[in-house]
């Protein structure tokens, strides 16, 4: 673990213990991995402005202050000033390290060992209402360590938003529950309005690209 103006900085790839109390990878990449491919510098046309104004203040203190996890932090996304600002936000479910290690994807990755948050989909009931959201994407880690793959939580919270915000459309942007169609039949019968998986790759590159666990 390196170190900047005496802070503890970890490093892409390297492996660090979690509040929670288990082992992950940073950026969910190990380092010989990384040090494999040449770096290539990004484009001009890629940079954005750093996230600011008061809208985007907001969400990130209504998604700090109920302890949630988004996607838009956790793969780093480009676009998080411009949606944030706008109230919008797509809310990672399950925490924020993964079980697998896709080379397209910037999450941790590591073994949460059961761990949940039973509180979380009251959490983000209540996100989704002082957000004032009309849309909200619900998407997750995989959680290959649940018997499930998460899915009752998935529906757990699909269910206390619909409770709490009938207006909501819900969309449910899934792991693949290692193909388990009875976990998919959760998620339906909670009321979820779109489910949604992406495929991120073309067949040819999946092996090479995607987890294969």
């Amino acid at each position: 673990m390196k170190k900047f103006k005496g802070i503890d900085v970890i490093a892409t790839g390297e492996k660090y213990q979690s509040p929670k109390g288990f082992s992950a990878i940073k950026n969910g990449q190990k380092s010989r991995v990384l040090n494999s491919d040449a770096r290539l510098p990004k484009p001009s046309w890629l940079k954005v402005p750093l996230p600011s104004g008061s809208g985007y203040l907001r969400v990130k203190q209504t998604v700090k202050d109920h302890d949630l996890a988004t996607v838009c932090e956790e793969s780093m996304c480009p676009n998080i000033g411009e949606c944030w600002s706008h109230g919008t936000a797509t809310i990672m479910l399950m925490g924020d390290v993964c079980t697998r290690a896709c080379r397209f994807c910037a999450v941790d990755t590591g073994n949460p060992k059961g761990w949940l948050d039973l509180e979380e989909p009251i959490k983000t009931a209540k996100s989704v209402s002082l957000m004032d959201l009309n849309y909200i994407v619900l998407t997750s880690v995989d959680r290959d360590d649940l018997d499930d793959g998460g899915a009752k939580h998935y529906a757990d919270t699909i269910r206390a938003i619909k409770d709490m915000c009938p207006h909501v459309t819900v969309e449910a942007l899934t792991p693949d529950f290692s193909g388990d169609q009875q976990a998919v039949e959760q998620l339906i019968d909670a009321g979820v309005d779109v489910f949604a998986q992406n495929i991120e790759t073309v067949k040819r590159l999946t092996h090479v690209v995607r987890d294969k666990r």
